[in-house]
């Protein structure tokens, strides 16, 4: 495995170009199972997690091709429905293949996804929509099996204790554009991903109603035809590095961008009176963190879009860390998503944990240190803290990182950062506690 080595203290300048969303890459690539034509995508992200999905669709009977890092042409002409456990441990997004699969072929056989370091999260409101769309479930092995022979259109609520599910509401619309009647979605999920994943099926001949609210109506067709789909930029890696400038006491801008998308992120600055300017002709956002105005203490509360993201809550418990004041983040989503806390209090952060609330004392500083990521958002928030530590920092798990951030390292050495990934071999064997 890979290390990342950060020596601290430089502020990052310059500007920096935004991936495609992984968390739209995802079911879209789950999306081309709905038809036998060719899709092509466009602007698609250079992750480990693309990569296997591409993987799983291969064992699925698709044919998938690359022309280039960013462009995928996947046709699903024969398909199977059987997504067994060693394919689908290993993502949990692989979840999203129940709605296509039952879809297309009124049946599928997919292993449940396990659980994760940020908490459990289960698919109930999947199988409960599946259900609403008379279909017949069973669960057996560690396997769900669907039966979609009388797959049809029906009214189903999907919000849950802690809001939307987004994965439900993918999985919903895909299963839903395929059957008879008319299907409407209460409380469904509208982040950009879902809209993005909706403009798409849309574009193969899906008719989809409201698409951008709590409240979808969709009206079954016969078949979807193939198409060529662009994905939407990635809010959540335009917001790690806008954080990181500020952390950094830097000016980053940040292009391909849609500002529309960040502006939880956006009012959260304001509040912390971070400056920044947003061009939305321009679809790009800089932060001034040169300027050196105080930053202000203030409250955080993770909601589902549009409220401010669980994505990016580790990361700005970084920039609160810096900041001075009592900040309180709230954690509304996956209440034990705080396993980067331990890590920032080893580079001499202030936090406590209470409940489903990170307590952050702002400091003066941080002091570099070897830090363990615990997931994907973890990684990030450790690797900017660590750009804005005195000293040099060791992030171990980088692997993480890969699954959400293409080439992070290199985009930030650009921004001048002093940062390189290494293999695990050349990290001090004091440092790893050896």
């Amino acid at each position: 495995m890979d290390v990342i080595r950060i020596e601290g203290g430089r502020p990052l300048n310059g500007t920096v170009t935004v991936a495609g969303a992984k968390n739209a890459a995802l079911p879209i690539f789950a999306a081309t199972l709905l038809t036998e034509e060719t899709c092509t995508i466009e602007q698609v992200p250079d992750l480990s997690d693309v990569r296997y999905m591409g993987e799983i669709l291969r064992h699925l009977g698709a044919e998938v091709e690359r022309p280039d890092p960013h462009t995928w042409k996947i046709t699903a002409r024969h398909i199977k429905g059987v997504a067994p456990y060693e394919l689908v441990r290993k993502m949990r997004a692989s979840v999203t293949l129940l709605g296509p699969l039952v879809g297309r072929l009124r049946h599928a056989r997919v292993s449940l996804p396990g659980g994760c370091v940020i908490g459990p999260r289960p698919i109930d409101l999947h199988l409960k929509g599946l259900a609403r769309l008379n279909c017949g479930i069973e669960i057996e092995k560690g396997y769900v099996d669907v039966d979609g022979s009388n797959l049809k259109g029906d009214y189903l609520y999907l919000g849950g204790r802690h809001g939307s599910t987004v994965t439900g509401t993918a999985n919903m619309i895909m299963a839903a554009v395929l059957a008879p009647g008319i299907t409407r979605i209460e409380s469904a999920a509208c982040e950009p991903e879902v809209v993005d994943l909706c403009d798409m099926l849309v574009k193969m001949g899906a008719q989809i109603e409201n698409i951008g609210s709590h409240y979808l109506r969709i009206t079954g067709v016969d078949k979807l035809h193939g198409c060529h789909h662009r994905i939407v930029p990635d809010r959540i890696e335009a917001g790690t590095f806008l954080i990181g400038g500020a952390l950094s006491g830097g000016d980053v801008t940040v292009e391909n961008v849609v500002p529309g998308h960040m502006r939880s992120l956006l009012d959260v600055f304001e509040q912390a009176n971070v400056p920044f300017d947003a061009d939305s002709d321009g679809r790009r956002i800089t932060v001034f963190g040169s300027r050196k105005e105080p930053r202000k203490s203030i409250e955080i509360i993770t909601l589902p879009h549009p409220g401010f993201p669980t994505d990016l809550q580790a990361q700005m418990c970084a920039l609160m860390a810096l900041t001075p004041g009592l900040s309180i983040i709230t954690e509304r989503i996956y209440p034990n998503r705080f396993m980067h806390v331990p890590e920032l209090q080893r580079m001499g952060a202030n936090i406590a944990i209470e409940g489903a609330n990170a307590i952050v004392r702002g400091t003066e500083s941080l002091s570099g240190a070897p830090v363990m990521a615990s997931d994907l958002r973890a990684s990030a928030a450790l690797v900017i803290a660590g750009l804005a530590a005195e000293g040099e920092t060791w992030v171990q798990r980088i692997y993480h990182l890969d699954r959400g951030y293409e080439t992070m390292e290199v985009k930030l050495q650009e921004l001048g950062a002093k940062i390189e990934r290494l293999p695990e071999s050349e990290m001090p064997s004091e440092l790893k506690g050896e």
